[in-house]
């Protein structure tokens, strides 16, 4: 059976929460996220401060050169889940099979929901309806046949809008569609694409897999499956987190080693062991890793095996990310674990012993 896969975005949602919640805000370009005196990062904006090239994670300090006018306004995740909490029963009442990516998207599988004729455009129509009744809140809506190109068909008419693409029109659609706009194709992979001139979907259908991944390794293949129109991932009503991090971002930039260890052992750790514990109770810890933020806003992460929270791996790890730098300050530190996949759970049995 053909799939009906919707993918449903809330339009700036931290912000339209705020902007709900205290209407003098209404109309003015505005923020949730940390203070510029503190060297904070922005969540998110609304589509005001966004002509004005605000964007999400932008440090606070260099939207308010852009906005002088820019208000920001401290984030209240309590608010924002019990809205979340409110936007996933009304996907409820439509169908089961819903897989949240974070508190404001989530893909929802429309294939058997019979209501309004079966058709997932109206289905999609109705649900941003009743989100809009529920919560006084717009979402954004893209349908599709494959959850790629769903997420990508929520994006074309923001804010408040919705697109569809049909089945006989997934080969067109892709042909046209520039490859940097495909999930995980980043700034980077979008330039080494480019360099050997591949723009466009068509570019990718009429080159060979061979080629692509020689150049890309696995992802090659994931390109060209996309490029394809293939997307074999289900809607997973229950997505198991892969990852457990802290991290933290200075007052003033650090550049001694003692003083970032510092912060990691006495500030992250705990905090990362506190974090973790819930998960770890079940499940089994397979990898820990290091991130650090330069001055000049280059990131870099070290990863290590391991199933513990162990001292002298992150201080390695610190020290190898740090290198990367060679010798530039730093203005944030992170600290991560990473989770074992199902699949590493099971043993390996022992190799049968050889008789003679």
């Amino acid at each position: 059976m053909q799939k009906k896969i919707a993918h449903i975005d809330m339009d700036a949602f931290y912000v339209s929460v705020e902007i709900r919640d205290n209407p003098s805000l209404k109309g003015k370009p505005v923020a949730v996220g940390g203070s510029s005196d503190r060297r904070g990062v922005l969540s998110t904006c609304n589509y005001i401060a966004r002509k004005f090239g605000v964007s999400s994670a932008m440090p606070t300090v260099i939207a308010k050169q852009k906005c002088p006018n820019l208000i920001v306004v401290p984030g209240r995740m309590p608010a924002y889940r019990e809205v979340s909490s409110q936007i996933r029963g009304v996907f409820e009442q439509y169908t089961d099979k819903v897989e949240p990516l974070s508190l404001d998207e989530a893909y929802l599988d429309l294939s058997e929901c019979e209501v309004l004729k079966g058709s997932a455009t109206r289905i999609a129509e109705q649900i941003r309806k009743d989100i809009f009744a529920k919560t006084r809140l717009t979402a954004s809506a893209g349908i599709a046949p494959v959850k790629f190109l769903a997420k990508i068909a929520s994006d074309i008419n923001k804010p408040n809008g919705q697109f569809t693409i049909a089945p006989s029109q997934v080969d067109g659609f892709i042909a046209s569609l520039d490859l940097k706009k495909i999930p995980g194709v980043g700034k980077v992979t979008e330039e080494r694409l480019r360099l050997l001139g591949y723009k466009t979907g068509a570019d990718v259908v009429a080159s060979e897999l061979s080629i692509l991944t020689s150049h890309f390794g696995k992802f090659g293949q994931v390109l060209w499956d996309r490029c394809h129109g293939i997307d074999l991932r289900e809607v997973e009503v229950s997505r198991i987190r892969k990852s457990v991090g802290v991290e933290r971002t200075f007052s003033q930039n650090l550049s001694s080693f003692n003083d970032l260890k510092n912060m990691l052992f006495k500030k992250l750790v705990p905090e990362l062991k506190q974090r973790a514990a819930p998960h770890l109770a079940s499940r089994k810890m397979n990898r820990l890793g290091v991130k650090v933020k330069f001055h000049d806003f280059q990131i870099t992460t070290k990863e290590q095996q391991s199933s513990d929270i162990d001292h002298d791996i992150l201080c390695s790890l610190l020290k190898g990310a740090l290198e990367r730098g060679q010798g530039k300050s730093v203005r944030l530190l992170g600290a991560h674990i990473g989770f074992a996949s199902e699949s590493d759970r099971f043993t390996q049995l022992p190799l049968p012993f050889k008789t003679t």
